[in-house]
């Protein structure tokens, strides 16, 4: 049963080394809030496992990153996320890269505590050819098929991001899309999970469907209203800062500026400096 815990403590809980799942898809419902407090803390040498977005870009330009395991980094209006494009062009982190079947299927393994899952996702592209440690197996039966033997994805903590949580750690989304959230959080000794709302227990609501975690998979809890911004949370990303953040990102001075106005702080300090920055666009 999922304990409610404050950000910081989220990441008190974390240590260098770590491997760590991130929830959402590219630039949507990404646990923001939860990686901006990564960014500001001393851990270092991780492991990201993540359908990524700007939640792997940020960790790489405060140096949090010694590997990334992904199928994408993208900010999805924005093809290629800026920073970790950086980070590879300068060959500051190790990157294993997975077609998105693939990488699903790790996400099983890891789940089901398996050593890995056979699948035909990757057959026939270069996946093989650029990770030559990627193994595939013969069917036992009689079809005899070769299949890709993809590796668990076995995270030592899940980081994720919900629109409506319970205080025992249950967790409701109210987009259109999962994603594949409730794989990371099994796939993960530990699951923390941020929220908007944090409500009691019995007041989640809405069809059974839509309940996607259950407190069974959550160690902790935190409501941090803002905390996926900019992602998209169902109702839109926000665009404008999202190019803002892709443009300073370009530019090492306009990024010390970026991160010194928005990133040097908490969280309370990150929403507040958005609102005046919102207001700023307003009157240009």
């Amino acid at each position: 049963m999922g304990a409610v815990m404050q950000v910081e403590e989220v990441v008190a809980a974390l240590e260098s080394g770590m491997t760590i799942g991130i929830g959402g898809w590219g630039s949507r419902r990404k646990p923001m809030a939860l990686v901006r407090a990564l960014c500001r803390s001393a851990l270092r040498d991780l492991t990201i496992v993540s359908y990524g977005g700007p939640d792997v870009g940020l960790l790489c330009a405060a140096g949090k990153v010694r590997r990334v395991v992904a199928p994408f980094v993208t900010l999805d209006s924005i093809a290629l996320e800026p920073h970790f494009r950086t980070a590879r062009q300068r060959g500051t982190v190790e990157f294993t890269e997975y077609d998105e079947g693939m990488f699903m299927f790790g996400l099983l393994a890891g789940a089901h505590r398996l050593p890995f899952l056979p699948t035909r996702a990757g057959l026939g592209s270069d996946v093989l050819r650029v990770d030559p440690a990627l193994r595939t197996v013969r069917s036992p039966y009689a079809d005899q098929e070769e299949l890709v033997a993809v590796p668990a994805l076995t995270l030592d903590a899940a980081l994720l991001h919900l629109d409506l949580a319970d205080t025992r750690g249950n967790g409701r989304y109210l987009g259109p899309d999962p994603f594949m959230d409730d794989l990371f959080a099994k796939a993960a000794a530990r699951c923390y999970l941020s929220c908007e709302r944090l409500v009691r227990p019995g007041e989640l609501g809405g069809p059974p469907q839509t309940l996607l975690l259950s407190r069974m998979h959550v160690t902790g809890v935190v409501e941090t209203p803002g905390g996926g911004h900019f992602t998209d949370l169902g109702t839109g990303r926000d665009e404008a800062f999202q190019r803002h953040y892709a443009t300073s990102a370009a530019d090492p001075e306009r990024w010390e500026a970026f991160a010194g106005r928005f990133l040097s702080g908490d969280e309370r300090a990150y929403q507040e400096a958005l609102r005046r920055w919102h207001q700023e666009q307003e009157t240009r």
